[in-house]
């Protein structure tokens, strides 16, 4: 590597730490200015820069740009084989006919597993049922067509060349049967979901009594993750046990899908994910050519790698499905709504419910006491969808927003007037309080920051030669999800700290603000803070997903850092050879490597000599933020499913935003670009700034993405994903990119977390796709409430 000098090694550094996670999929940012940044009080800033909420440099900075982190498929293991998957070409029916032998012959192959010689994969437990797993679909267990683009055979060959040689040259044959391409094709049948019916007030008789009313359908097409790091692992089966290496965002979770796929217990099985490449949500649950490489490996005897081309991760699993809503808001004339009814649906495979609830956030964002609102699924022949940044939020708020818009038009009423006047002072769906919502200094700020004022009301209004230029602005939302966690804290007497936890770090820093909490309490440098992550031996943590992770981290190894703190004054004040025998506890303090008396920080006693003292080689552990005494077995069990996921109970604890965008529309090709954005978020307390704005800015680009850029592709005959590339499904670049700008208004909230902080990671992209449509609307006069907004629709 190149010898740079401390300065500007120092300076690469911030730039990672400051780079979205969004550059894991390869979007990046083109300008960021930073508005007031909230820090703790300096008293509680020790080390300098080093504790929860400073912005030290990233843990992992150096690895990753340097090229020394090791993600999963980069694992190096002794005679390892590769697995080429091959994926059917229909979408309903049978396999007739598979011809392998040509492959079984080839140069380098071991095997080709196929329906034809199935190696036996066990059914997993769902999410919906309790489970990890996110689809119940077996691969290679049938002959069943559900899906094009579904797994149906494995390669397994000495090299990664000859296995994909191999995969060529098998021939399939099928019985095809009529297919639901669509949800709206004939025969397809919705299924209502309970679970997401909201019934307030009398929302139809609310609806007939108002002065004003609007009605409107809004469409949103599938998106994909496309995370730059691919779907790929290594199994690995000996011994009887199985260490699978897969990027993951929930390695218990992984664990648990994976052991009952095997039909074994899950103490024989190890997931081992230091690093993940991004996943936006793909990565949450091992999908099926996992199973396969599993499978392959028990066996063969031997390590399987299995990685998917980027075409075949267009089916491989699911990416955020299609969802159909239509939205009716009513209101009195001076702005007060007064009724909501509010129907969607997305589409699912034929084997599994994945809701995408398109109103989860209808009945929260206003004070509206009349709210209707159904949500069904339709099955359909397509994988399983899965989560995608933001899932049920994001369509919701897309609908939601733009109706506030419309409403705004049809009463004459500048947008963010009657947001203000429809301002809601507590949960109007649960009937709880806020935690805190800084949601009007949000609203505030950002229409400083932007210039709001200086908007004109009237579309077309606004323009720069052939350049239209509109103002759009939308309010967003995303919830405090909480699940317990453990961690283990161990000191060595030379000061050396290690944090361990089986959290996942996808690229949001967490093996940072881990350092960050155990220094705030320990009071140790960063550069003598180890983190270890992602891997199953270690303590017990849930999903990196639903924007938790960082909270229920923090609190676990806060709670643990406290527990360590206690035992060395334990240890100061009660070990016989100590300078600080006898003190009281209440005089005592950790600095300087050490435990020191609070007046008299010279008469002190380092780790080193503590530990010595009580003949202890080093001090570990463990502590956790489960409730009562859970045992390890029921520790696994609660963390290996998503149902464990829960809210404070007293008080409705939400993330809030407020986003403004410029767009400038050229007048003679219809063609959108996105001039400037601001957002101004409430996140509560931020335990690392750079790394909040960094995953504000994410959402922020994914959401342009998904307003002009995403969508897939069909083909109405069979099924295919048409643009099931990089070159045809088109995210956002850093050409795509404007300058951008993020405010924090947040507060620490203590009601919603342990260490006060909220929802960071999906905030950003809830209500950025409508902020744009609204833009769009500013300035053509048109309106457009199907994703994405392109030429072809205004023109």
């Amino acid at each position: 590597m190149k010898n740079y000098t401390d300065k500007t090694r120092r300076n690469l550094l911030k730039a990672t730490a400051a780079v979205s996670v969004m550059a894991a999929g390869g979007l990046h940012v083109k300008s960021v200015r930073a508005v007031q940044q909230h820090q703790l009080p300096l008293s509680e800033q020790t080390p300098p820069q080093q504790g929860l909420g400073a912005a030290p440099q990233r843990k992992d900075g150096t690895l990753k740009v340097s090229g020394h982190a090791t993600y999963a498929a980069e694992h190096q293991v002794e005679n390892v084989l590769y697995g080429v998957v091959v994926q059917s070409a229909v979408s309903s029916g049978r396999i007739t006919a598979m011809e392998t032998q040509a492959a079984r012959r080839a140069e380098g192959v071991l095997a080709v597993y196929s329906h034809l010689n199935s190696l036996k994969i066990n059914k997993p437990r769902s999410i919906p049922e309790g489970g990890a797993a996110q689809t119940t679909y077996l691969p290679i267990q049938n002959d069943r067509i559900i899906h094009n683009g579904q797994n149906i055979a494995l390669v397994v060959a000495e090299t990664f060349e000859q296995a994909t040689h191999a995969a060529s040259l098998i021939k399939v044959a099928y019985a095809e049967t009529p297919a639901l391409i669509f949800p709206e094709d004939k025969g397809a049948k919705p299924q209502d979901q309970d679970s997401l019916t909201i019934t307030m007030g009398n929302a139809q008789q609310a609806m007939e009594q108002a002065e004003v009313r609007i009605k409107n359908k809004f469409i949103t097409p599938r998106e994909y993750n496309q995370p730059m790091e691919p779907h790929a692992c290594i199994a690995h089966w000996q011994d009887d046990k199985l260490t699978v290496w897969e990027p993951s965002q929930w390695v218990a979770g992984a664990r648990t899908a994976i052991a009952e796929w095997m039909g074994i217990d899950i103490s024989k099985v190890e997931i081992i994910s230091p690093y993940v490449g991004g996943g936006f949500g793909s990565k949450a649950s091992p999908a099926t050519h996992v199973a396969l490489a599993c499978v392959a490996s028990r066996e063969l005897k031997r390590p399987v790698k299995v990685a998917l081309t980027r075409p075949q991760t267009f089916t491989g699993f699911g990416g955020r499905a299609s969802t159909h809503q239509s939205l009716e808001m009513g209101a009195t004339r001076d702005g007060k709504i007064t009724a909501i009814i509010h129907d969607g649906y997305n589409e699912t495979s034929l084997d599994d419910v994945f809701a995408e609830g398109t109103n989860r956030v209808t009945a929260r964002m206003y004070a509206i006491e009349n709210v209707t609102s159904h949500h069904r699924v339709v099955p359909i022949n397509t994988v399983t969808p899965g989560w995608m940044r933001a899932p049920g939020e994001n369509p919701s708020a897309f609908s939601l927003e733009v109706s506030m818009d419309e409403m705004a038009y049809a009463l004459n009423m500048d947008p963010l007037a009657l947001r203000i006047k429809n301002w809601a002072d507590h949960d109007y769906q649960q009937g709880k309080p806020w935690s805190s919502r800084q949601l009007k200094e949000a609203y505030q700020k950002g229409a400083e920051a932007f210039g709001w004022s200086k908007r004109s009301m009237e579309p077309r209004s606004m323009r720069e030669g052939r350049e239209l230029i509109g103002w759009g602005m939308a309010s967003g939302t995303y919830p405090v999800n909480l699940q317990p966690a453990e961690a283990t804290l161990i000191l060595q007497p030379d000061g050396h700290l290690t944090v361990k936890s089986a959290g996942a770090d996808i690229g949001t820093g967490t093996y940072t603000i881990l350092a960050q909490t155990a220094a705030d309490v320990l009071k140790i440098p960063q550069d003598r803070i180890q983190v270890e992550l992602g891997d199953s031996r270690l303590p017990t943590a849930g999903v990196a997903g639903g924007s938790q992770l960082a909270g229920n981290l923090t609190a676990a190894v806060f709670k643990t850092a406290l527990a360590l703190r206690e035992r060395l004054f334990t240890l100061a004040i009660e070990t016989p050879d100590s300078p600080l025998f006898g003190t009281p506890r209440d005089k005592l303090v950790v600095m300087d490597n050490g435990v020191a008396m609070t007046m008299r920080p010279n008469r002190k006693v380092t780790f080193e000599q503590l530990l010595s003292l009580a003949g202890l080689p080093s001090l570990a552990l463990s502590a956790d933020t489960f409730k009562g005494n859970a045992s390890a077995e029921e520790r696994d069990k609660m963390l290996s499913a998503l149902n464990t996921i829960t809210r404070p109970e007293d008080v409705s604890a939400h993330s809030w935003s407020a986003l403004f965008v410029e767009v400038r529309v050229d007048e003679d090709f219809g063609t959108v670009r996105v001039k400037r954005m601001v957002g101004a978020f409430d996140s509560g307390r931020l335990y690392n700034p750079a790394l909040a704005r960094s995953q504000w800015i994410g959402g922020m680009v994914m959401g342009l993405g998904q307003a002009l850029l995403e969508e897939g592709t069909l083909d109405p005959r069979n099924g295919r994903v048409i643009n099931n590339n990089l070159a045809d499904y088109l995210v956002a670049v850093s050409a795509d990119v404007p300058e951008i700008t993020t405010i924090d208004v947040g507060q620490p909230d203590y009601k919603a977390t342990t260490m006060g902080g909220k929802a960071v990671g999906e905030l950003g992209i809830v209500g950025m796709a409508a902020a744009i449509s609204n833009a769009v609307f500013h300035a053509t006069g048109k309106r457009v409430r199907e994703l994405p907004i392109t030429m072809e629709k205004l023109i």
